[in-house]
């Protein structure tokens, strides 16, 4: 039996991704003809069926499925092993993706890669906020080198570097509230009242929600900045991180209403990236940059 190449095994994943043979060969750039004659050459090299070709669509028979899952994996090894190799080739990085998530202390982590890629004048810092599952999204697209965010630490796709805890408190304006603020508040006494919350930025992730009154009226904002100046102009409660408001807290422009039914919240901040991507020169002492810096950064978060 000869053995199939990538190019066979691309045209068989477009094929079921795009649902039919033009439109794989579009995707692909390739005639028609080239791409139904690589699936018929696979189809003689198993000896099996991959596709069901009576329908509207070419939809995968169970065992074209099962190759379909394995030539996926197979063909994401090869693009890893090209981007290493490339990476290899070229020395440093022309260019990193970082994403800098909603619960970040920006300008200490701006200040940071300043002073990095001040280092490295041939890599463009390629540099974006998203907010909520936005980071994630992007980390896992394989559109971020790095994101400074919380993550789920069980995903093991995922390693990671402790920057340091951010606490998330409930916070009115003087004013706001139409009854005294006591550590009994409860959600409903604040459904009356607008919330304001972050906008997801992902595309394609199913939206969360955190520390939500399910029925209140909201607003949505783009970050915590904007929230901020939304819940100081009393125009709505919310949850910001400490960090962010300390001095609003000592002198009374904002008021805690943490208790037992709002009891804040703790997220892990960290950076993280892509075990099975391969990671160039620039990205790695990136990496150990940050490693380096977790202590101070962690040390200051905690006031």
């Amino acid at each position: 039996m000869n053995r199939f190449t990538l190019h066979e095994l691309h045209c068989f994943v477009a094929v079921i991704d795009e649902g039919g043979f033009q439109a794989a060969a579009a995707v692909l750039n390739r005639s028609h003809a080239a791409v139904f004659a690589a699936l018929a050459k696979l189809e003689r090299q198993f000896g099996i069926a991959l596709l069901d070709r009576n329908g509207y669509r070419v939809r995968p028979t169970e065992a074209g499925l099962s190759l379909y899952r394995r030539a996926q994996s197979l063909l994401g090894d090869a693009e890893a092993l090209s981007l290493h190799a490339q990476q290899m080739a070229m020395g440093e990085e022309t260019e990193l993706n970082v994403v800098i998530g909603d619960l970040c202390p920006r300008s200490k982590i701006l200040g940071l890669l300043s002073r990095f890629f001040a280092k490295f004048p041939n890599t463009r810092l390629q540099l974006h906020y998203e907010a909520v599952t936005g980071p994630w999204e992007r980390l896992l697209n394989g559109e971020a080198d790095l994101i400074l965010h919380r993550i789920d630490k069980s995903d093991l796709q995922l390693e990671w570097i402790d920057i340091g805890t951010v606490s998330l408190v409930p916070v009115v304006a003087p004013g706001f509230l139409p009854f005294p603020i006591t550590n009994a508040i409860t959600p409903e006494q604040m459904r009356e009242l607008t919330q304001c919350v972050l906008r997801d930025t992902a595309q394609h992730t199913e939206p969360r929600n955190y520390y939500v009154v399910g029925g209140a009226s909201q607003c949505s904002v783009a970050d915590h900045e904007m929230k901020k100046d939304f819940i100081l102009q009393g125009m709505a409660w919310g949850h910001l991180p400490r960090f962010m408001i300390e001095e609003e807290l000592r002198d009374g422009r904002l008021l805690s209403i943490a208790g037992r039914h709002f009891p804040g919240a703790t997220e892990e901040l960290v950076a993280a990236r892509r075990r099975d991507r391969p990671h160039g020169p620039v990205a790695k002492q990136l990496w150990e940059a940050l490693e380096a810096q977790a202590p101070v950064i962690e040390r200051e978060l905690a006031g």
